[in-house]
């Protein structure tokens, strides 16, 4: 099994910034893609940025030129920097990774708990 484990929310005025994290942990597993999404109230999850085990990264058109996602293969972690913050990107964001476990190689989905940001003055 791995476990992912968010920090970094919280509350930020229009045009400040957040930085998100995400870590991996567990046992006798690769990590492939990892992933931000996010959910605004009344609202379908959305992926926000992608980023693979390469460090090749896509990005949603309402956050490219703001938002940076990263990771740290070493260190099993992904993060996601989002600079110049509207209200529009206040949702819970989730961190999604693509594992291939050892036990049967196969690939399996992970969701961290969430964490919210709320842009407001």
């Amino acid at each position: 099994q791995v476990q992912l484990v968010e920090s970094g929310g919280g509350l930020v005025q229009p045009g400040g910034s957040l930085r998100l994290s995400c870590a991996a942990s567990g046992r006798d597993f690769s990590i492939n893609t990892m992933n931000w999404y996010r959910q605004a109230p009344g609202k379908q999850r959305e992926v926000v940025a992608s980023i693979t085990s390469s460090g090749s990264t896509s990005y949603a058109d309402s956050v490219k030129g703001r938002f940076t996602i990263s990771r740290d293969n070493a260190k099993n972690t992904v993060s996601l920097q989002m600079n110049s913050l509207k209200s529009e990107d206040t949702a819970v964001y989730y961190c999604n990774v693509g594992v291939r476990l050892f036990r049967d190689f196969g690939i399996y989905q992970y969701w961290g708990q969430g964490t919210q940001v709320t842009v407001s003055t």
